[in-house]
């Protein structure tokens, strides 16, 4: 995993959204492309769909973004 800064981890806001896992996805991978990260966007994506749980995929997005 690339390990990203969290000063450069581009802000996600989640409070409100629809809670499919592939709609937060989407949000934290528009992020990441945004901020000039797509191969992050990428890697994120891939390990998402490899996720055992919702949690396990919740967590790996908050290792990319700044979820709020």
């Amino acid at each position: 995993m690339t390990e990203i800064p969290a000063a450069m981890k581009p802000k996600v806001q989640f409070l409100g959204q629809d809670g499919n896992v592939f709609n937060l996805l989407g949000k934290c991978t528009k992020a990441l492309k945004r901020a000039g990260m797509p191969q992050q966007a990428k890697e994120l994506g891939e390990k998402v769909c490899k996720a055992q749980s919702y949690d396990e995929a919740l967590q790996l997005m908050m290792q990319y973004c700044d979820v709020h």
